[in-house]
């Protein structure tokens, strides 16, 4: 039984690490080394615009290839990293950036539930300071002094009557 077991592991274990072995083509390999060490960092920079939460160096997508291939065009090119972004991003958008750019939609986007929250929570203390301030208006009985005095001329009323 347990071996198995153990063959049932290994087998688990070879198809969960399956995805990740097949991602990477041999032939996309550059053949200069200080290149594609550079190439295999900007890949992990870059979203699959299929899987979306990938990395396109992670990714066996065929536009996840596409992209690793045209990092490394602009990298023998002679282009920068930060020129290979900004020419990936001129072409897919901010969306195939992993981690965005700090920018005003980024800022709002992460500040937004931020704000409101810090809206809520102000609006949370202003009712209960609002409460306990009609509380303190009342006497120790829970009456207000308007219900005090209506009180007192119903049970008045009521005795004259009886």
């Amino acid at each position: 039984m347990s071996r198995i077991a153990s063959l049932l592991a290994a087998l688990w274990l070879g198809l969960a690490t399956a995805g990740a072995a097949f991602a990477f083509n041999p032939d996309e390999v550059l053949d200069d080394p200080a290149l594609e060490a550079r190439a295999r960092t900007l890949s992990l920079e870059f979203r699959c615009l299929v899987c979306q939460n990938q990395s396109i160096d992670d990714s066996n997508a065929e536009l996840a290839r596409d992209l690793r291939l045209l990092v490394r065009e602009r990298l023998v090119a002679g282009d920068t990293d930060q020129q290979v972004i900004d020419y990936v991003v001129s072409r897919y958008g901010e969306f195939v950036l992993l981690k965005p750019r700090f920018s005003v939609r980024t800022v709002l986007l992460w500040g937004a539930p931020v704000a409101i929250l810090l809206i809520g929570a102000g609006v949370m203390v202003a009712a209960s300071r609002k409460r306990a301030g009609a509380a303190a208006a009342t006497s120790a009985d829970g009456l207000s002094d308007a219900e005090r005095a209506e009180l007192a001329k119903l049970l008045k009323d009521r005795d004259r009557q009886a």
